[in-house]
């Protein structure tokens, strides 16, 4: 049950997100649980793969090379999922801050 409502919460914060951002588009909410459930599969598939071969850049940068390498795969998702799209690469690191920022406060309250 609590994966549902991850998946819920995502969902409501890529809404939020995309409310709050003039570059970053979803069609509705439905849109936005698809958007949830691809990123979901992608952050846990393609990411760590990422980040292992990202090593040195991201030791160097102290980090911060994730939020690069974040936004690839917000603009990786915006490929796959209609109705869902994303105007530039920064908007892609906004919203995954903005992203970010959403899911750790609604999972801190909803806890």
């Amino acid at each position: 049950m609590s994966l549902l409502f991850r998946w819920l919460f995502s969902a409501l914060a890529i809404t939020a997100a995309a409310y709050l951002l003039p570059g970053v588009h979803v069609q509705s909410f439905v849109t936005a649980l698809v958007v949830a459930l691809v990123l979901g599969i992608i952050n846990v598939i393609l990411k760590p793969v990422l980040l292992i071969l990202t090593l040195p850049i991201n030791i160097l940068t102290l980090g911060l090379f994730t939020l690069v390498i974040n936004a690839v795969l917000i603009m990786f998702t915006t490929v796959i999922v209609s109705g869902f799209s994303v105007d530039s690469f920064w908007w892609a690191l906004i919203f995954g801050l903005l992203l970010s920022i959403f899911n750790s406060f609604l999972h801190r309250v909803f806890k």
